[in-house]
């Protein structure tokens, strides 16, 4: 695979709508016949989200996806199966709000680390799909968090 080089996606030729692209990573697991999703903190404002961050060089979107949940949550997991949809949002950086893209994808948590790149930035939680829902503040990440069901897509498959 080459080196994956990303740069704004530019609608209509304008310098302002220049929209930016993110892997997110929605950590789960079955407890007790429970599924749980893993909320981390943002590190400005503390408010509750899932792992995301930008393409790297060489790495698949899945695999980048892998990375941050590694990085913001301390997660050792897989991926399963393709992305789950994607959400949009504005990114507060240097100053700038930049109009993000984030495309999720579901990572089967296997354990998560006491030790991790992010652990003295960030808090993590789990809790149920509809617990997480309510904490998020992205409209359309909730509505994706609300109803997601790794259990639900193998049926269907």
């Amino acid at each position: 695979m080459g080196k994956l080089k990303t740069r704004p996606i530019r609608l209509g030729g304008r310098k302002k709508s220049a929209i930016r692209l993110q892997f997110g990573a929605l950590c789960y697991r079955v407890r007790k016949d429970e599924l749980q999703v893993l909320m981390v903190s943002s590190r400005g404002t503390k408010r509750w989200i899932i792992p995301k961050g930008w393409p790297m060089d060489g790495a698949t979107p899945a695999d980048a996806a892998l990375r941050e949940a590694w990085e913001e949550a301390g997660v050792k997991g897989t991926v399963k199966g393709p992305s789950i949809g994607f959400y949009s949002y504005k990114k507060q950086l240097a100053g700038k709000r930049l109009a993000c893209i984030v495309i999720i994808f579901p990572v089967k948590v296997k354990s998560t680390q006491k030790n991790y790149p992010e652990a003295s930035q960030r808090q993590r939680k789990w809790v149920t799909p509809q617990k997480a829902a309510k904490m998020l503040s992205d409209p359309e990440l909730a509505y994706l968090v609300k109803n997601f069901d790794p259990r639900a897509r193998k049926r269907a498959a």
